[in-house]
């Protein structure tokens, strides 16, 4: 596995953005251009990749909901998500990556329809859209696993999959954000390894985060920073040791350089523990 994060500040050239990738000792980074960008430049970036031995791990399509309720958001939120999947074959990108999106007013909430078979059916729909539309061949369109919409749990995924039926349609892993309940939190060690069991052929990109169950009524789960909450690292490492040695972990949603350090020493620490060097 290759750990990743943001590189913070202005790193002038592909070159010194390479750089600073490898001098905060990561060996994967989020996609560090724009889909407008020209070829050059993403030609660019992708050659000093190579040469720094970085993965590029994903090209987000965030806050863009292609199963919205409105036809005009929806057919737009379409549109970014091919964009960004373009871009993600253009860089070599592990993958392009969203959530399903969602019926409700927020590109990602949640919403009484979101688990029905008819939003099923259109978050089927839509990625069929998406990658039928693109046709990539060097990268996956993927999405990420949420609480309350589909996929929110490895046989929703699985099921996506087969639905999906396209070979370009691939898995993102964000555990924490199916850690639900706290059935979840408690037994989330055996969670990871149904995750793997059942996605992990499939699995082209991870999220690093944790979790933490508060105690006050009603159930209350935070997402905190590595090492400050209860998922289960030695599984998770253990088990995403056993995939592609390029599979990126990437931190994400801390506040700053320094968070991303201690996050960073902590899933590191995980792994010496458990005989890995090579994040």
């Amino acid at each position: 596995m290759r750990l990743g994060g943001p590189v913070s500040g202005n790193q002038g050239d592909p070159e010194q953005w390479a750089a600073a990738v490898r001098g905060l000792g990561y060996r994967a980074a989020y996609c560090p251009v724009q889909a407008g960008q020209g070829d050059d430049v993403i030609r660019a970036y992708a050659k000093a990749a190579t040469a720094a031995d970085v993965v590029i791990a994903e090209v987000g399509a965030w806050t863009n909901n292609p199963i919205a309720a409105d036809e005009k958001v929806r057919r737009d939120a379409i549109a970014r998500c091919q964009e960004q999947l373009a871009l993600a074959d253009r860089i070599g990108a592990r993958c392009c990556v969203n959530v399903a999106g969602s019926r409700g007013e927020r590109w990602a909430g949640p919403h009484p329809d979101n688990l029905t078979q008819e939003t099923f059916d259109l978050i089927v729909e839509s990625v069929q859209q998406i990658i039928d539309s693109v046709k990539p061949t060097r990268t996956f369109y993927t999405l990420e696993a949420m609480p309350w919409v589909y996929p929110d749990s490895p046989e929703s995924y699985l099921y996506l999959i087969r639905a999906i039926h396209r070979e370009r349609f691939a898995v993102h892993l964000d555990p924490v954000n199916i850690v639900c309940s706290p059935q979840r939190f408690f037994h989330n060690g055996a969670l990871l390894q149904e995750c793997f069991e059942a996605l992990g052929p499939h699995i082209k990109s991870c999220h690093a985060k944790d979790i933490a169950l508060a105690d006050k009524l009603t159930v209350h789960l935070d997402e905190v920073r590595p090492g400050l909450g209860g998922l289960d690292y030695r599984t998770f490492l253990q088990e995403l040791n056993r995939l592609d040695p390029d599979t990126p972990l990437m931190i994400e949603h801390l506040r700053s350089a320094e968070e991303y350090a201690l996050a960073a020493g902590h899933i590191r620490l995980v792994a010496k523990g458990l005989g890995i060097e090579s994040l």
